[in-house]
């Protein structure tokens, strides 16, 4: 299957929600009017996705975060105006899709208020190219030491995300190994 990598057109009457989990988290990039803690259940954030034009390069990937099938995520969660759908479904679409490596859905998600809403995401396809699978934690730190592209490191993308997890009380142990072994070069 092939993700439609044209932006869905929307006309809503009210505002979306759009799920963060890793750099929409700390670079949403647009304009919203409240942003909740969330929890997603049936994905996991993992280090999943080879970078080969933010932050890293074909002969040289990088690895970023991508939702892969099975857990739950707490990530942050943005509401949008009505009268910005358009514009950010535009923006989120060139900014995520360049690839095909996501399939963009709807799905439910629990706000930090409590709350139940329909948020959008972007799931990582594993059917991809770019789609590495589950790795071994010296394989990804090889990936992030060596990732950089014109958005930065692997390893800043990686550091920045695990910033706003540790804010919000998220722990992600793995992650944060991947992290200490890949500045410390081993």
């Amino acid at each position: 299957m092939i993700a439609d990598m044209n932006p869905p057109h929307f006309e809503p009457q009210e505002g979306i929600w759009i799920f963060g989990y890793a750099s929409l988290m700390w670079r949403p990039g647009f304009p919203y009017l409240e942003a909740q803690p969330a929890l997603l259940r049936g994905y996991h954030r993992s280090l999943c996705v080879y970078s080969t034009r933010y932050r890293g390069t074909p002969e040289k990937p990088g690895l970023v975060m991508g939702l892969d099938h099975g857990g739950s995520c707490k990530g942050r969660a943005f509401l949008l105006a009505a009268y910005d759908v358009p514009q950010v479904m535009e923006y989120l679409h060139e900014r995520e899709m360049d690839t095909g490596i996501y399939e963009p859905k709807f799905l439910n998600v629990r706000l930090g208020d409590g709350r139940h809403v329909q948020a959008y995401n972007f799931i990582v396809r594993c059917d991809h190219e770019q789609y590495t699978g589950k790795q071994s934690i010296e394989q990804a730190v090889k990936l992030v030491r060596q990732g950089k592209g014109p958005m930065g490191s692997s390893l800043e993308y990686l550091q920045n995300t695990l910033d706003h997890l540790d804010e919000m009380g998220v722990v992600e142990g793995p992650l944060h190994e991947i992290c200490a072994r890949s500045k410390a070069g081993r």
